[in-house]
């Protein structure tokens, strides 16, 4: 149970396996007859695609199967059946995709409004608190703010009435690269190149698998030599250069990663769905080759835990990882393994990839089966009207790459047999700073933040709570009862830290001892008696000494 004023703690659990595998290899030595039928062969299937999504998104809310079958058999008599049924798919993935970013545009425009709304209701000046912004700063700014308000309703009614009615807007090819034909010479780019990467976008070039065809897939075949085919539409059949309509490339493919997967199940005539695509900034053709992975039973929580954990802090530029044992106590030295998000698509994705081919090298060294990382989601939690100003928070947690990092973890992690554990990430920081950041600190290692909110990740996954507590004083203080430690109470000052060593009071006794000209006998047993007339139980100076235990029970 959470504390008073906490929201309340969601239990860990452990993260599903990975539901598909996507592979991709570089079409090479394809001649200029097989890239020209290629461009003929996507344009064509993609005028088709186009024209289907706009009769998807006119029927909104009113599509049913009637409609769909309407729509199939109109794309049947212009290529095939499987091309038709291929196109249909997609479109209705598509349609789906945008009617969820629409819900989360809502949502964040219905949190933007009610931040504002109250920060206008507040006196200028106003200071907010932890769990709500204040007043603005400026009259200025309130005016200001109160014309946004403006703003935003006005979005929020229009996006409300589009997603009662189910109208979407989708823009094949990419938004962003729409918006850049009227940018040009800020985008960088020349009109014939925006032209060839608009018409790339737009193309369509792929199959769905099926189970029980010859290599899993009758529309894009790709042999376990290599060899890839495809099966023209209708207007195409003409150009084939094999038997049953079907033209072969010239290119040969060969999976590097998980190849023999593949190989298995196209030998095995399993359904592997497949995509072409060009790069058109690089003029390169790429073949991507996807199937599901089989569904295996989910891991008892306890069972994953029995070797430790390894408790893991995502931030902007690197992972915090920390080794805990069984108990939850930190072994040996903490894990940073650090990215740069900066770059290309590709090359960010590459530094994610490669973090994490440590963090689970290092796991499979350590002999531990779980991995622990914070269920983060920052899709409300970035906006600029819920941190104002902060301007530098915001650049971080946008930064952060949380959806990219579980997905890429997820998967890699169950190809290793390495399960991930989810935990709430709710005062991981502040609590794992507060608990376990001073007493890990020493002149040779100085831990960090992120490594004492690790600490606190991994021992949220294994149900122990994250503050440190020491154990409450005997029954009797003889040797039987193992050695005497202090619970201090409550409302103690500095009850977190660390009690000195023995030898450390022991020597600064003799020190005062000395400068005050007095014994040690006498100090110690000023401290029993000041502990007696107080009636509360004292920590003797002396501690484990043979004369500090025979002086205690002098008493």
């Amino acid at each position: 149970m959470a504390e008073p004023g906490l929201r309340p703690i969601d239990p860990p659990f452990v993260a599903p396996a990975r539901c598909g595998v996507a592979v991709r290899d570089r079409l090479k030595g394809l001649t200029a007859e097989d890239q020209q039928m290629l461009r003929l062969i996507g344009g064509h299937l993609g005028s088709m695609a186009s024209g289907d999504l706009k009769a998807r998104c006119a029927d909104g809310l009113e599509h049913d199967n009637e409609a769909w079958a309407s729509r199939k058999r109109e794309l049947t008599r212009a290529s095939s059946a499987r091309w038709a049924g291929a196109i249909t798919k997609a479109t209705h993935d598509q349609w789906a995709l945008a009617r969820r970013c629409q819900y989360a545009h809502l949502q964040s425009l219905e949190a933007g409004v009610q931040t504002i709304e109250r920060r206008l209701s507040l006196a200028v000046g106003v200071k907010g608190t932890k769990g709500a912004p204040g007043g603005y700063r400026s009259q200025h700014e309130w005016f200001a703010k109160s014309r946004r308000l403006r703003v935003l309703r006005d979005r929020l009614e229009r996006e409300r009435t589009d997603y009662s009615a189910g109208i979407v807007h989708v823009v094949r090819g990419g938004k962003r690269l729409a918006r850049n034909r009227h940018h040009l010479q800020e985008a960088g780019l020349a009109k014939e190149e925006w032209r060839a990467r608009w018409e790339a976008g737009r193309w369509f070039l792929q199959a769905d698998g099926e189970s029980g065809k010859r290599c899993g897939n009758e529309t894009i075949r790709v042999t376990p030599g290599g060899e890839v085919s495809i099966r023209l539409p209708a207007p195409l059949t003409y150009l084939a250069n094999a038997p049953h309509s079907r033209y072969v490339l010239a290119a040969r493919v060969a999976f590097g990663h998980r190849g023999t997967e593949w190989a298995d199940r196209v030998a095995a005539n399993r359904a592997v769905a497949y995509r072409i695509h060009l790069d058109a900034a690089r003029g390169r053709w790429y073949i991507t080759a996807s199937w599901q992975a089989p569904k295996t039973l989910p891991i008892p929580l306890e069972a994953v835990l029995a070797e430790g954990v390894i408790g893991v802090d995502t931030n902007a530029d690197h992972l915090a990882a920390w080794r805990l044992d069984v108990h939850g106590n930190p072994i040996g030295v903490p894990g940073r393994f650090g990215y740069d998000l900066t770059g290309s698509a590709d090359h960010r994705d590459a530094q994610v990839r490669h973090a994490l081919t440590r963090l689970l090298h290092w796991a499979n060294a350590c002999g531990v089966r779980a991995i622990a990382v914070e269920d983060l989601d920052f899709a409300r939690e970035k906006t600029r009207e819920k941190h104002g100003r902060r301007k530098r928070f915001r650049k971080l947690i946008s930064g952060m790459p949380t959806g990219r990092l579980r997905a890429r973890l997820t998967s890699m992690a169950d190809a290793t047999g390495i399960a991930i554990i989810a935990v709430d990430p709710a005062y991981t920081s502040r609590w794992g700073a507060q608990h376990w950041q001073g007493p890990l600190t020493n002149t040779k290692h100085k831990t960090t933040r992120h490594d004492a909110a690790s600490i606190a990740i991994g021992r949220r996954a294994q149900g122990h709570p994250v503050r440190r507590r020491t154990a409450p004083p005997p029954a009797h203080r003889s040797d039987g009862q193992g050695h005497r430690t202090v619970q201090a109470e409550p409302g103690a000052r500095g009850r977190e830290g660390t009690r000195r060593p023995a030898t450390d009071r022991a020597h600064d006794a003799r020190r005062r001892a000395g400068h005050a000209g007095r014994t040690r006998g006498t100090s110690a047993s000023n401290t029993v008696r000041d502990a007696r007339s107080t009636g509360r139980w004292a920590q003797d100076p002396l501690l484990n000494t043979d004369e500090g235990r025979f002086r205690a029970d002098l008493g």
